[in-house]
């Protein structure tokens, strides 16, 4: 078995400027800036992502980060409220605030989704106690 020593993720945006705004001043997550343009974003719990300058960027069509929050609700209505639009997906039964709902059912955790500066889509999750 190989003896990894750190791991870490990464993916690109086209606008680091924008990226680090949107990360620091509307997520509240601390953004470091790094060699060659680059930014490491210090996630809660210890771990980290890189965000690195892509121009010709294209957008994944699925989930690059999620975030665990411990009031979903609160997490969704804070983001609203500094100009986040929740992502809206046809057979996920969301609300009106963009959170489907899993917990009850046993299907997963509630989730919203939304998409930054680049339009990578992030999510803010809460997992069952």
């Amino acid at each position: 078995m190989v003896d990894y020593m750190f791991a870490f993720g990464g993916f690109a945006a086209p606008d680091i400027d924008a990226a680090r705004a949107f990360y620091r001043d509307t997520l509240g997550l601390t953004v470091n800036d790094e060699m060659m343009g680059q930014l490491s974003i210090d996630l809660p719990g210890g771990g980290w992502v890189l965000v690195y300058p892509k121009p010709d960027h294209v957008p994944a069509t699925y989930t690059v980060l999620n975030l665990e929050v411990a009031n979903i609700d609160a997490a969704v209505d804070e983001l609203v409220g500094l100009g986040v639009e929740m992502l809206r997906y046809e057979g996920f039964g969301q609300d009106a605030r963009g959170i489907a709902r899993g917990i009850a059912s046993q299907q997963g955790p509630d989730i919203a989704w939304f998409t930054d500066p680049a339009g990578n889509i992030i999510s803010v999750l809460q997992n069952a106690d």
